[in-house]
């Protein structure tokens, strides 16, 4: 039997900080990072003896002596800030099954690392333990601070001549034994929360109604409503639900306010505005169904500021009066930036709170005192479980993005954040679709609730985005994508590019930057600060082509992007939808453009429909796709099979990938820059 020293596959994080592995006979580096030196490149051998072991890390070699001396072992490491399809990741163990050569006594354990870094880390880790549970493999995971887990790890492999369990360490026993341990994060994530008794707590009274009807709303008929409704596509649900209204006049906004909404320079409000704003300033429950770039943003921020208002001020040690729950950091700052703008004038103060950047200026915030604390779930627990804030002043409670919250696998945190607030809260939530978890997760948490709807409740795109799918194979990607390009130049339009992963991300970025595009990428594993200056660049147009993982199809806020392009087919319909819905946002006009490989079949049905629901050219090619099968998956709008969270079928976007240089350097900058 030939005998193997260990395999690391799919380590790596940032920049020349990555982990990467060599053998010095022979190469097996998958998603290796490309800014180590050239005598790395990933080379994929099957045969032949792999026996010397050579790791560049910035915290040494010695954690992984112990995996490189037991021989015959494969250690899978993932580093949860980088991303990848489950497919791919599926495709590296069997890459490791060949070499192994059906020895089953060469064990494969899976470790992820880097979850205190990541605010991802949730759906991330829960990937990891899906392809463990799917494999039937041991998992653990670890931390960039505490790199010797990886070789523990390992360690139970090591005892009793090499079988499970023997000597010191074995699975299920000890400090890191595979499915507890005293470092496993998530699964106690809020563990350290105390249980709040409301039923004995006594609670002070506070004001949430502050809706007074406009006599011109009064005065209408029910026709007119009606007829006002139905050219908005609106339909709401519920006990005693507001009118809506039909200007910025009608709600009853203070001067404060209406003077930054003029300053905004907006006509009219948006459809959901117009019903939102009503049902909010009401003091009720509140859920709101629209679609992306609808405005939902505002239809919260601004009652949350009468709100705020109209309570007692903050005392030194007391908590936010409003809590927005967002799914990621991108939206969280997003949502900062517009309650920042129509805070102003009333001196209203906030901060985002999220993974991935430093604590320590968030605490401060928090130790000084905010109205408004917008956060992603994960980080807002650790700051309460280290009591750098508390949520016993929380009376105005919003979760935003709902269905994406779920889809990330945040539910059970959403559910310790909110047994912390009082039961007597106004809770809003506001979502892009309507599926049955979201449905629960409405029925546990909001009493009497109102419902608005605005558009179709099937999965449809915004009719203001031209819709455009090219069929296409992976090999003819690059030069389709040119091929736009060289078409949008002469518009000196925004571009957005959406990929699969990191690694194409980056790979994209520098395969236009030396033929000189002036494109920038944003994915995890870009420093807050980068991100935010990447950010910063594309929306003054200084880098109008943005290349972009999912982690950005939802978070990206940009008034003007005129382009989206699909380089890579998301895994669902549902993203597809949120992803194009980046253009055409505020009543503007869009175009889409999407490359639709047969690795895609699955939604080829899904997105036929789509496409015919908006009238748009469904190419002969999907149509063949379909009828041979292709579709029938997809998560679905309102529940239905798919992908479904924490685990099956479909694929998720974290696991492995790599990054190239940060510097943005290469050929094609002066005269060969297009724009």
């Amino acid at each position: 039997m030939r005998q193997f020293n260990v395999v690391v596959l799919g380590a790596g994080g940032v920049g020349k900080s990555a982990l990467t592995v060599r053998f010095i006979q022979d190469v097996f580096v998958e998603n290796y990072d490309p800014t180590i030196e050239e005598e790395y490149r990933r080379t994929i051998t099957v045969d032949g003896q792999l026996d010397s072991l050579e790791v560049l890390d910035t915290a040494g070699a010695e954690q992984f002596t112990s995996l490189n001396e037991s021989g015959r072992g494969f250690v899978l490491v993932f580093s949860l800030t980088q991303e990848a399809s489950l497919q791919e990741v599926d495709n590296l163990r069997k890459q490791i099954l060949r070499i192994k050569g059906g020895d089953t006594t060469a064990p494969i354990v899976i470790v992820g690392t880097k979850l205190d870094l990541v605010n991802e880390r949730e759906v991330q880790r829960a990937t990891i333990q899906t392809l463990a549970s799917r494999w039937d493999l041991p998992f653990y995971e670890t931390s960039a601070k505490r790199n010797w887990h990886v070789a523990e790890s390992y360690g139970g492999y090591q005892g009793g001549g090499g079988g499970y369990g023997g000597g010191g360490g074995g699975y299920g026993g000890g400090g890191g034994g595979w499915g507890g341990g005293h470092d496993d994060k998530m699964s106690n994530l809020g563990g350290g929360l105390r249980t709040v008794d409301w039923q004995s707590t006594k609670l002070t009274h506070f004001e949430k109604n502050f809706y007074i009807e406009d006599k011109r709303v009064t005065a209408r008929s029910e026709q007119e409503i009606n007829e006002f409704k139905r050219a908005k596509e609106m339909k709401v649900q519920g006990r005693n639900v507001p009118r809506p209204v039909t200007s910025f006049d009608e709600v009853g906004f203070p001067e404060y306010l209406m003077t930054s909404i003029r300053a905004q320079g907006f006509d009219a409000p948006t459809p959901i505005q117009c019903q939102a704003w009503p049902m909010a300033l009401s003091g009720r429950d509140v859920v709101a169904i629209s679609q992306t770039g609808s405005g939902k943003t505002i239809s919260f921020a601004l009652p949350a500021m009468l709100h705020i208002n109209a309570q007692p001020l903050l005392a030194p040690g007391d908590g936010p009066i409003a809590l927005v729950l967002a799914p990621t950091r991108e939206l969280a700052v997003q949502i900062q930036q517009e309650c920042t703008k129509f805070g102003s004038n009333s001196r209203i103060r906030n901060t985002a709170i999220y993974g991935g950047a430093p604590k320590g200026p968030q605490i401060r915030d928090l130790q000084r005192g905010v109205e408004i604390v917008i956060a992603t779930p994960g980080r807002l627990i650790d700051m309460l479980e280290t009591q750098k804030t508390n949520l016993k002043r929380v009376t105005y409670l919003v979760m935003d993005e709902a269905d994406r919250m779920l889809d990330m696998g945040f539910e059970p945190q959403i559910r310790k954040i909110v047994s912390q607030i009082r039961p007597d809260r106004q809770t809003l939530m506001f979502s892009a679709t309507w599926p049955k978890d979201v449905q629960k997760l409405a029925s546990d948490f909001l009493k009497d609730m109102i419902q608005v709807n605005i558009g179709s409740t099937e999965l449809t795109a915004n009719h203001n985005i031209q819709q455009i799918v090219d069929v296409v194979s992976d090999f003819e990607k690059r030069n389709k994508l040119i091929k736009h390009l060289d078409q949008i130049s002469a518009e000196n339009a925004k571009v957005l590019i959406f990929v699969a992963t990191k690694r194409v991300a980056d790979d994209i970025t520098k395969y236009l930057r030396q033929d000189g595009w002036p494109a920038l990428a944003i994915h995890g594993d870009k420093e807050q600060r980068e991100r935010d200056w990447v950010l910063s660049e594309f929306k003054a147009g200084r880098s109008p082509i943005l290349i972009a993982t999912d982690v950005a199809s939802r978070g990206l806020d940009v008034k003007d992007v005129g382009y989206v392009i699909n380089y890579d087919f998301p895994n669902n319909c549902e993203d597809y939808i949120h992803r194009i819905g980046r253009t055409g946002r505020a009543g503007m006009k869009g175009i889409s453009y999407t490359y639709f490989t047969t690795d895609n079949s699955k939604c080829a049905r899904e997105l036929i429909g789509i496409l015919r629901e908006a009238k748009a050219v469904v190419p002969p090619q999907l149509e063949e796709m379909a009828s041979y099968g292709g579709g029938g998956g997809g998560r679905g709008r309102y529940g239905g099979g798919g992908r479904g969270r924490g685990g099956g079928g479909g694929g998720n976007r974290y696991g492995g990938g790599g990054g190239y240089d940060n510097g943005y350097g290469g050929r094609g900058g002066g005269g060969g820059d297009r724009w």
